[in-house]
């Protein structure tokens, strides 16, 4: 087992693996921009190291300044969270020749399996069903017309490298594609300076839903059950829950066989989530491969019994999974508490906290790193929590949650608390029946 993690992230994920680090009995060393140096997992570390300016380009994703300081401290693993360098193949690549762990995937593994394109061809080889789309990247307007013509339309361009919405264009007819083509090719280029894209069918009211698995070094692959990421706003996740309220027994078996074979071809090692698009008649496709924890663990962790964390270090360590697979128990749900202004388009709310309580009670956990008196930098991703419910069934939730959320008090910005409330007591929501879209017909009122 490793004696002393470096935390290469901030805010809520660092505090998370600080946690566990704890009880693992595993020191730990929190690195910090200027901007965060009053976060409280610079203080709950046992050791903190400043490593540069408030700009994640000069702190954060600075990989020598990381190497530095893990280096000065003795540090003989990294843990590098989601975001930043979680999935920088460059990352793992100098850890390991650094003689320093990382914890996750080994670069070629991150290479592959970040390359969208490659990741499809993949799975699709392995049996794993897949969107009908282009055979890795489509080289011009001509070649992403005539793959159109074949799959039929609505088809989706995507950036082959990236995520979150860049590089993403729907295209319904052949007079759209030219012009979205160029376009979705200069964003990806802007975003991930990697220009090219794939095309695949467009799935109509689909739904999100990822599988977690862990992978050791002795080739073992456990998966713990499904999550729904399926509401969304701009390919932003804002509520996740396990498990998915709409797939079937059947489906949902399928669908975790088909995430373990997908990872046991590639060999994979550490925490991961292949990520399915389901559609209205329970067919599934696989669409990504995130190789790292994910905001969303805590929803699989509360029904599953397991801390992700800790498998995610021990295999890394080169012990077997210790947690196996059980069924489902309950239900969970997350919220993300964003420092953003529903009324106002989302628009981002920096600034300090002047009064703060957070829920409790039976079910209800809270994911955060703020305080009362904590000044939000208007730096970083605008999360600044996450409300975690579990009750015994989907109804019992969204009643927990909608008292766990009135109860919820930050004072002096503005976050997505009365947007949640509004989710919780729309009727399509309730009873499950709404897909990807929602959100942008919610806002819209048009559902």
């Amino acid at each position: 087992m490793f004696n002393k993690i470096l935390i290469a992230n901030r805010g809520e994920i660092a505090l998370r693996i600080i946690r566990t680090c704890k009880e693992l009995g595993i020191s730990t060393v929190a690195v910090f921009s200027e901007a965060d140096k009053d976060s409280l997992h610079v203080l709950f570390a046992d050791e903190a190291v400043c490593i540069g300016p408030a700009s994640s380009q000069e702190s954060y994703l600075k990989i020598p300044s990381l190497m530095a300081a893990a280096e000065v401290t003795g540090a003989d693993a990294i843990h590098p969270g989601y975001g930043f360098l979680a999935e920088n193949a460059e990352f793992s690549e100098i850890c390991a020749d650094s003689g320093i762990k990382f914890i996750g995937p080994g670069p070629d593994m991150i290479s592959k399996m970040g390359d969208k394109a490659f990741a499809k061809e993949t799975m699709k080889k392995v049996g794993v069903p897949v969107v009908p789309g282009s055979d890795g990247a489509v080289k011009n307007v001509a070649d992403a017309k005539k793959i159109a013509a074949e799959i039929g339309y609505p088809v989706m361009l995507k950036a082959s490298a990236g995520g979150g919405g860049k590089g993403m264009r729907i295209v319904t007819s052949e007079s759209e594609i030219e012009n979205a083509f160029q376009t979705a090719s200069n964003e990806a280029l802007s975003a991930f300076n990697n220009g090219e894209l794939y095309i695949e069918k467009f799935i109509e009211k689909p739904h999100h839903v990822e599988i977690q698995i862990i992978g050791d070094q002795h080739g073992n692959v456990v998966q713990y059950g499904e999550r729904d990421c399926t509401i969304q706003r701009r390919h932003q996740k804002l509520i996740e829950e396990s498990p998915s309220p709409i797939i079937s027994e059947e489906t949902r078996r399928k669908m975790a066989e088909a995430a373990v074979l997908g990872a046991k071809s590639v060999n994979y090692e550490g925490a991961g989530t292949v990520e399915f698009i389901v559609d209205k008649d329970q067919n599934f496709y696989f669409i990504e491969m995130n190789t790292r924890i994910q905001v969303e663990h805590p929803v699989t962790e509360m029904v599953n019994e397991v801390d992700l964390i800790k498998e995610q270090i021990r295999v890394a360590a080169g012990e077997k999974i210790s947690a196996p697979h059980r069924a489902a128990y309950g239900h969970s749900m997350e919220f993300r508490i964003n420092a953003e202004d529903p009324s106002k388009g989302f628009r981002p709310s920096p600034g300090k906290i002047e009064n703060l309580h957070f829920p409790g009670g039976f079910g209800v956990r809270i994911d955060s790193h703020i305080y009362n008196g904590y000044v939000i930098p208007p730096f970083y991703d605008s999360m600044v929590a996450k409300l975690i419910i579990w009750a015994e069934n989907r109804d019992e939730v969204i009643k927990r949650a909608k008292r766990a959320l009135e109860e919820f008090l930050i004072e002096g910005i503005e976050t997505t608390i009365p947007f949640h409330l509004q989710v919780l007591e729309h009727e399509a929501f309730q009873k499950a029946e709404y897909d990807t879209s929602f959100i942008d017909k919610l806002l819209n009122n048009k559902g």
